[in-house]
């Protein structure tokens, strides 16, 4: 980010989903089979306990943490910065968010799952979280290939 380019987060909503689908659409390859359908978001937002937060970098969304929270516990459900963001900050600006808003909602555990092999392990691991488990064979990619997931967590 430039120093005339500021990143703001704020809390998100339905009116963000098309934003946000851009953004999926530009963060996750699909060789790997992780990204969400709008409809699959869009069913989702309205329950209890699940809230979106957007990154912006002026008016443009260019990230957002999709997370819940149910019985003392919080899951990060989807983190997506475009392409053209990354390495700048706005992932760790959306997950210090998450674990802060997880906090303040009482969950006393963060939990969320990843690719083996995603680049986004390094920040996760760097904010505390640790396997707690692999379901292997999860990701069904483009052509058929299988990848495993890793379940992490941590205290919040």
């Amino acid at each position: 980010m430039s120093a005339t380019t500021v990143l703001t987060l704020s809390e998100g909503g339905i009116a963000d989903l098309d934003d946000v689908m851009q953004v999926m659409h530009d963060s996750f390859d699909p060789t790997y089979g992780e990204a969400w359908t709008g409809p699959q978001c869009a069913g989702l937002m309205p329950m209890p306990g699940v809230w979106l937060t957007v990154a912006r970098l002026g008016p443009q969304i260019v990230g957002f943490g999709l997370g819940r929270t149910i019985a003392g516990e919080a899951e990060l459900l989807l983190l997506a910065v475009a392409r053209a963001a990354q390495r700048r900050g706005v992932g760790q600006a959306i997950l210090k968010r998450f674990m802060s808003v997880a906090k303040r909602r009482g969950a006393t555990r963060l939990h969320l799952e990843v690719r083996d092999g995603n680049p986004a392990l390094a920040l996760y691991r760097t904010a505390g979280f640790e396997e707690v488990g692999r379901r292997r064979n999860y990701y069904h990619g483009f052509g058929g290939q299988l990848y495993d997931a890793l379940t992490l967590a941590r205290a919040s």
